[in-house]
């Protein structure tokens, strides 16, 4: 029934668009991009912004340059002493700068994270507790917000982490999304940070082993308030110009960061390029933005872009689009793509018609530029196409966060090589096709019962861990009555989307579909609520329930305490539920067949 809203309605349209793909545009800013260390608040980042300001003009896409003021925290160097050596390291982003002379202190070896079971990015959940008070951790993994975090509220005085090979790679380590506010600047870390590479990692364990006790942390950061550009093109449609789709990327880089992220940046060029040689074909506006402040700001010019038009994204934004590493050598796969349930099978119908490849999607992590899950923007896409597992296996690969699987992924070696033209255009096609349905389809293709089967089972879940303790009758009860009243819009939509744009009943369905995605989505990705940012660590399904899973073993105290926060978690969730039933009954009455 739903293959009508995957499906083009526009097909000619869709056909030139992609007839019209080249890579003479892209790959000329991918080649010039090599030439510049795009490290937001610096010189080479503010010629890349131009570059990009210059072509849209020179190809006559209207465009506006922002100048936000953004919290930075840039690194400058490191180093690690052990024992008489000195060994090269990096520190990530908001770790503290040392004084000259560095930090010292007794090293303490956290066990369990070896090989296979490196620190996640967006997790810690460490196998035993170990007293790391005044302490400096050496811990397996990359040095990423949640062990640091973790270690810093332990009373950890620094930490070391031994990154998986012999590269190191460059990061962050802040849980703060964006800027600071009063709600969280007191989540900024408060140790020094050092990441080393594996070789070096095996040198100082060994140094451990045989009695070494003292090391020395230096890192030097520049850290403050700095104006960076952020660049948004808009192209008009000309049927709904005031809904628009926002797709988007980051310009900054880690050095020259070919793979992360110049080649997303000549992707939303191309994109703006050719959607806007088919502007009067358009029927809702397609906005095209690259941001600065990714990486040392912490998503910091696309959560300032949230903030600023939080108002204007909440009414008209019909889906967002995040592009970062597309195009990447040997990523020929469609596997594990970030995509939203409601458009997940939107998204592998895209992917299969652009292509003929498969697809499989995950659902979003805390980053990655999605910073409008609190607005409630049903989102599709981060990373795209990935190398396959057979050849990431045949490498000796580890997992990564970008490049295509590419361990080249925020070190220097992110280079030309990198990019695969080839690639590019197939991932282009991808975008491209997308898009065109998003901005010119009559009926938005979101399917709603397929996150709330995601929710029914995830609150089986959480019923099944909470036993006696919680209720969680109210959240079925409602969801129940969602599921009804979702199975009387999606029978009038194969009907639907025959219809023109403007058509009433469409406007309806529509402005219901959108209605739901903001209840839906912030009650799925956040603990916040509308308009602030979760912190950059992992969120559950129904973050309100999640704790949930932990009271079975809980104490006398902490049981109620976690009782009466599901109580409280179980009534902002039906009433979501509740809500959202009553946006699509409201509708229905104003769908005419």
């Amino acid at each position: 029934m739903m293959q009508a809203l995957y499906e083009t309605k526009n097909a000619t349209l869709e056909d030139a668009l992609l007839a019209s793909l080249a890579p003479d545009e892209p790959w000329s800013m991918i080649e010039r991009f090599t030439t510049l260390v795009r490290e937001s608040s610096s010189e080479d980042e503010r010629r890349a912004f131009n570059y990009v300001a210059d072509r849209l003009g020179a190809l006559g896409v209207p465009y506006t340059m922002h100048m936000p003021e953004q919290f930075l925290s840039v690194p400058i160097k490191a180093s690690l002493e052990a024992g008489g050596a000195t060994y090269r390291a990096k520190t990530p982003g908001f770790s503290i700068s040392t004084p000259a002379g560095g930090i010292s202190g007794e090293a303490i070896v956290i066990e369990g994270f070896a090989a296979g079971r490196s620190v996640d990015f967006f997790d810690f959940s460490p196998t035993t507790e170990v007293d790391v008070e005044g302490k400096i951790v050496v811990v397996d993994g990359f040095g990423g917000p949640p062990p640091v975090w973790y270690f810093q509220n332990k009373g950890a005085k620094g930490a070391i982490f031994i990154n998986p090979g012999v590269d190191i790679h460059w990061g962050i380590c802040t849980t703060i999304w964006g800027a600071p506010d009063l709600d969280n600047y007191h989540r900024q870390p408060t140790i020094p940070v050092v990441s080393i590479n594996r070789p070096d990692g095996e040198a100082l364990l060994a140094q451990l082993e045989n009695g070494l006790s003292d090391v020395t942390l230096r890192a030097e950061l520049k850290e403050g308030w700095f104006e960076c550009p952020c660049l948004v093109a808009e192209i008009k449609g000309s049927v709904e110009p005031e809904r628009f789709v926002l797709v988007h990327g980051h310009m900054d880089s880690w050095d020259i960061g070919i793979g992360d992220n110049a080649v997303g940046d000549a992707t939303l060029l191309e994109l703006a390029r050719i959607f806007n040689d088919n502007r009067d074909k358009m029927a809702r506006s397609l906005r095209v933005a690259w941001w600065s402040g990714h990486s040392t700001g912490r998503y910091g010019a696309s959560t300032w872009y949230a903030d600023a038009f939080g108002l204007d994204l909440a009414r008209n934004c019909v889906a967002q689009m995040n592009i970062d590493s597309p195009g990447c050598r040997w990523a020929t796969e469609y596997r594990d793509v970030t995509v939203m349930s409601e458009v997940e099978d939107f998204a592998a119908q895209s992917v299969l018609d652009s292509t003929g490849k498969g697809f499989s999607g995950e659902r979003p992590h805390q980053a990655g530029d999605y910073s409008f899950n609190n607005i409630g923007i049903s989102s599709l896409f981060m990373l795209l196409s990935s190398m396959p597992q057979a050849k990431i296996d045949e490498l000796g690969f580890y997992g990564v966060g970008g490049c295509g699987a590419n361990i080249a992924w925020h070190t220097e070696n992110d280079t030309l090589e990198i990019a695969d033209k080839d690639n590019l255009m197939r991932d282009l096609r991808v975008y491209a096709t997308s898009l065109q349905r998003l901005l010119n389809n009559p009926v938005h293709p979101y399917d709603f019962r397929k996150l709330t089967a995601e929710f029914k089972d995830t609150l089986d879940k959480y019923a099944k861990a909470a036993g006696d303790e919680v209720d969680f009758g109210a959240c079925y009860d409602a969801l129940d009555d969602l599921n009804g009243a979702l199975e009387g819009l999606y029978a009038q939509t194969d009907q639907l989307a025959s219809r023109a744009v403007d058509d009433p009943a469409v406007r309806a369905c529509n402005d219901a579909l959108l209605a739901l995605a903001r209840e839906l989505v912030p009650i799925n990705y956040t603990r916040k609520g509308r308009f602030r940012n979760e912190p950059a660590v992992r969120v559950p399904e129904l973050p309100d329930l999640a704790p949930a899973l932990d009271i079975a073993n809980a104490d006398h105290h902490m049981r109620r305490v976690t009782r009466t926060h599901l109580v409280r978690g179980v009534n902002r969730v039906a009433w979501a539920f509740e809500s959202s039933a009553n946006i699509v009954r409201a509708a229905l009455e104003k769908i005419i067949i």
